[in-house]
């Protein structure tokens, strides 16, 4: 798996593995988990590059950035 650790969000670190560009396990360190295990859920399975393009911008409460987005800059880079 790889990590990034987080800058601006609650959660502090996001882990996922991919398999031929498919998320096969993501893992949110901290942040709310109500939110965060809902995503978890929602985008194994998914392609990368969709991921990428629904979550990427998204902004939580005027930051800049937000945990989905976080986690579309680590698949940028994965």
């Amino acid at each position: 798996m790889k990590s990034l650790k987080t800058s601006g969000v609650c959660a502090k670190e996001i882990s996922i593995k991919l398999e031929n560009d498919i998320i096969t396990q993501v893992k949110f360190h901290g942040g709310c988990d109500g939110n965060t295990s809902g995503l978890e859920i929602l985008i194994v399975g998914q392609s990368k590059d969709e991921i990428i393009k629904k979550l990427k911008g998204i902004d939580c409460k005027g930051r800049g950035t937000s945990c989905p987005d976080q986690l579309a800059q680590l698949l940028e880079k994965y």
